[in-house]
């Protein structure tokens, strides 16, 4: 079957979004490549439709539980047979799961990037039936990324296990430095590179000078229709505004890293079911949030990076329809910054 009557049969859509079918095509070719592209621009595609025209299945490093859950799920819901290694599995212990992998006749196969610092999962994964190796976020393995994760180093170790297997690495943003970092990091042998425009044309940005957030977030929301993501600095500033958007009579809750994850897990459900409009958060609510709809974005304070600004703001407007992106900003922001800025080598 080609790719179009698997794009169509399984995605209902009738043509790609650009670059993925040239990334599809070069990852059929066993070539190692990267995909530069933005929010919302269908990375998952491009190794999801090539794990129904290889044999095996394809493994895909992915940081987040919540966000290997919510893509198995939707892969099995279409008909893609997919499974995702669980930190903590109250039925299947590490060795079974191992087990249903390899014979499982999987399509995807998601892990986090701490599983490959376990030998004897290394050990049983080296008999799997892989055909490639997808690395999502890749920006995570570099120090000069803005999410830095240690974890994403050890991905290093697949490139000797499995030599001659092709590595798709994607991101939706990455300086130069952070793609050269990648690519060494990764040992990527020659990749075919791709990057689309990072431009978002259905998205405003506005920055607004206030001294009085709470007060203009409140009329902000009233003016906005849909789903928001609200960034705050701390998590006790994400707590003070979700208790006082609820007390003036909106469907809010916060995020952030101090949340059990189980709780975590119930927040993002609800918020994904409308149970909650509006989400206020730190950066733990970051990496892999996937919901269509969301209007608006406001950032209460001004990101450290223009990286996790556009990473961040990339959430609005995901389904192609408006989304308004707005940034608040006093003079205690600018001061914040730098200091900042100060304390970083230079």
């Amino acid at each position: 079957m080609d790719k179009k009557t698997l794009l169509k049969q399984y995605w209902g859509h009738s043509a790609f979004r650009p670059f993925q079918e040239e990334i599809i095509e070069s990852v059929m070719a066993n070539r190692d490549t990267f995909a530069l592209l933005p929010t919302g621009g269908g990375k998952s595609l491009c190794y999801q439709l090539p794990a129904l025209l290889k044999p095996g299945f394809v493994l895909v490093i992915s940081p987040l539980v919540a966000l290997m859950e919510e893509q198995v799920a939707r892969l099995n819901t279409i008909g893609i047979k997919a499974m995702y290694f669980k930190p903590t599995a109250k039925r299947l212990s590490l060795s079974q799961q191992l087990d249903n992998a390899l014979h499982g006749n999987f399509n995807v196969v998601y892990c986090s990037p701490e599983r490959l610092d376990n030998p004897l999962f290394l050990a049983q994964l080296k008999n799997a039936p892989i055909s490639m190796i997808a690395v999502d976020e890749a920006h995570c393995i570099s120090e000069w990324g803005h999410d830095f994760r240690p974890a994403y180093r050890k991905i290093k170790v697949l490139k000797k296990e499995f030599a001659g297997l092709p590595f798709l690495v994607l991101t939706a943003s990455a300086t130069p430095a952070v793609v050269k970092d990648i690519q060494e990091l990764l040992a990527l042998e020659t990749p075919n590179f791709f990057q689309n425009s990072f431009e978002r044309p259905n998205i405003a940005y506005e920055v607004w000078n206030t001294e009085d957030t709470r007060a203009t977030v409140v009329q902000l929301l009233h003016a906005q229709k849909g789903s928001s993501i609200i960034y705050c600095y701390s998590r006790k500033q994400t707590e003070d505004l979700a208790t006082f958007l609820t007390e003036n009579g909106f469907k809010a809750a916060f995020f952030h890293a101090g949340l059990t994850a189980e709780d975590k897990k119930e927040r993002l459900k609800d918020w994904q079911h409308e149970k909650i409009q509006h989400m206020v958060a730190t950066t733990a609510f970051g990496m892999g949030i996937d919901k269509s709809e969301v209007r608006t974005v406001i950032h209460t304070y001004v990101p450290e990076s223009i990286e996790s600004y556009y990473q961040e703001t990339g959430r609005a407007g995901r389904d192609g329809g408006e989304g308004s992106c707005i940034t608040y900003f006093d003079i205690k922001d600018i001061e914040r910054l730098q200091k900042f800025l100060n304390q970083c080598p230079i």
